[in-house]
């Protein structure tokens, strides 16, 4: 059998434990920071000021192109839209000039919309498509319920 031995401390004792404030090393001092901040702020705002100047340039005349040619482009929309009804209407007129007592825009001599004569009526979506392809049409349509 072994004899028991307790674990004691070496001889002398321990180290002191260092519980003094190591502080950190220091590269800059107070006045070289504030002065480096305030040098990086100036170099940064005059950069942004020269290039601020030439992107505003290029968006405000990206701006005043698209705000010139906006009008025109309605215009063209609304002459195509116009033109598609009147190419349905002349298709109608083709299409039922064998069927007796058939008037273009009504339904056999009766009124489709109800209202004011000689009011522009906006003709439904599928009015509009309908003597285009299937393919064209829902193509056409999917793309108006998506915006």
């Amino acid at each position: 059998m072994t004899e028991f031995r307790q674990e004691m401390p070496p001889e002398g004792g321990y180290r002191p434990i260092n519980i003094k404030r190591v502080p950190p090393r220091s590269y800059f001092g107070g006045y070289s920071l504030i002065g480096g901040l305030i040098g990086m702020t100036t170099g940064a705002a005059y950069l942004f000021y020269l290039n601020v100047g030439s992107v505003y340039r290029e968006q405000l005349e990206v701006k005043g192109a698209s705000l010139a040619v906006y009008p025109m482009l309605m215009a063209e929309r609304d002459r195509a839209f116009l033109k598609q009804l009147r190419i349905n209407r002349e298709e109608e007129r083709e299409l039922m000039k064998n069927v007796p007592g058939w008037k273009v825009g009504t339904w056999y001599g009766e009124p489709i919309f109800v209202g004011e004569p000689n009011k522009y009526v906006d003709p439904r979506i599928q009015e509009f498509y309908v003597h285009s392809s299937w393919k064209e049409a829902s193509k056409r349509m999917e793309f108006m319920l998506k915006s």
